[in-house]
C-alpha cells in the first residue's frame, strides 16, 4: 500500500512517523505541507480520511494562535480557513493511503493504523 505523510521535516514526532516507515519498507511519499500549501478540498479530503474536524489538528501551542486567533469565537469552517492560511497550526504527522488515514501523533497512532 502506498503512504502519503504529511510532514514537517522541524517536527520530532514527524521526523518519527517516517523513521518507523522506513523501518518496516513502507512505500510512502513525503508531502512537505509547509512547502506545498492545502487547497480547502484536499484538507476537508485528508480530514474526512483521518475522520476529525479541523479543531482536531489545530495546534494551539503555536505563537500565532496564541496572540491572534485563541480569544476568538471560530466555527470548524472558519479554522479549515486558517489553517490553510496557516499550515503551520496543522497538527502532525498525518498519514492517508487513498481510502483512510490517522494523525500519527503519538506513534501508537501509527502503529495501530497499520495493523
Amino acid at each position: 500500500m502506498k503512504y502519503n505523510v504529511y510532514h514537517n521535516p522541524r517536527c520530532r514526532k514527524s521526523r518519527e512517523a517516517i523513521k518507523y516507515l522506513e523501518d518496516i519498507g513502507a512505500d510512502f511519499t513525503v508531502v512537505k505541507y509547509l512547502d506545498q500549501a492545502f487547497d480547502q478540498n484536499t484538507l476537508s479530503e485528508i480530514l474526512s480520511k483521518i475522520n476529525l474536524k479541523p479543531s482536531q489538528i489545530l495546534r494551539k501551542n503555536e505563537l500565532i494562535w496564541k496572540k491572534e486567533f485563541s480569544k476568538k469565537e471560530l466555527t470548524e469552517e472558519a479554522i479549515l480557513n486558517l489553517l490553510i492560511a496557516h499550515p503551520q497550526l496543522i497538527e502532525r504527522p498525518i498519514v492517508t493511503t487513498p481510502e483512510s488515514g490517522v494523525l500519527a501523533r503519538p506513534i501508537e497512532n501509527l502503529i495501530n493504523f497499520l495493523k
